[in-house]
């Protein structure tokens, strides 16, 4: 049976092309397993991009800190 109802020379290549990329995706077994290859590679990346954020904010934070502490002393050698 005919998948499209006719038989003009740009049918029939669309019909070819499309039987062509559906056989190629029923058997080809690693598709798949790039796609979760990329989400878990995605998964820490992303995790060490927040790791790197967090500690980062938290030096921040700490010196800001520090800075305020000494503010009031004067921070001078005067005499």
């Amino acid at each position: 049976m005919n998948m499209f109802p006719f038989n003009t020379p740009q049918g029939l290549y669309l019909e070819a092309l499309l039987r062509t990329r559906v056989h190629r995706a029923r058997t080809a077994p690693t598709r798949g397993a790039s796609a979760v290859e990329w989400v878990i590679i995605t998964a820490i990346i992303a995790g060490v991009a927040m790791a790197l954020a967090l500690l980062i904010k938290q030096l921040v934070e700490d010196k800001s800190n520090e800075i305020k502490g000494e503010f009031g002393k004067g921070g001078g050698n005067a005499k």
